[in-house]
């Protein structure tokens, strides 16, 4: 690896989830959003909070706590939805992210991120990118495109085109 890619510095939003904080590439951020009344789908995973309408276009929104096994968003005045791209192959899937609440945007370099622990095989941890550190904070950088399987993606997906034909339907 060359040293213009070990010291190449980039910008990650961050946010968090119970007591955690996570990090994803602002480069992948569409906007951040207060919360707002999320449409519920039947038949969709737990995680899957249901879609809310932005701008005429209906995105999925996924409570990311539920998504990590941890117990599910309480709205407070802090809870937001971070809108991201999720790229799957040659596809990008805008999804809503709930979080806990929205933190800061700060630059880190990629030496300082460490790499994903190992915590045997039983726990997936693809989706880690690293642990960085901020003002004495651990913060785990998700790599967003590995935190839905294309399944999940695929579902996600056909739950969009249900509900906007459903829209066009009684338009």
């Amino acid at each position: 690896m060359d040293n213009s890619v070990l010291n190449e510095t980039k910008q990650y939003l961050t946010f968090k989830l119970t007591d955690e904080v996570f990090g994803v590439d602002v480069a992948q951020v569409r906007e951040i959003l207060d919360y707002v009344k999320i449409t519920k789908v039947p038949q969709t995973p737990e995680f899957m909070k249901g879609v809310i309408n932005l701008r005429g276009s209906v995105v999925p929104v996924v409570d990311m706590n539920l998504k990590f096994g941890m117990s599910s968003t309480e709205k407070t005045v802090n809870t937001c939805i971070v809108v991201v791209e999720v790229k799957i192959g040659d596809e990008t899937t805008v999804i809503g992210a709930l979080v806990d609440s929205v933190q800061e945007v700060f630059e880190i370099e990629s030496k300082n991120i460490e790499p994903a622990p190992k915590i045997g095989t039983r726990l997936k941890t693809e989706f880690i990118k690293g642990m960085g550190k901020h003002n004495e904070t651990f913060i785990i950088i998700l790599d967003i495109d590995k935190v839905f399987s294309s399944e999940e993606l695929n579902l996600v997906q056909n739950t969009v085109n249900a509900k906007t034909n459903e829209e066009t339907l009684i338009s």
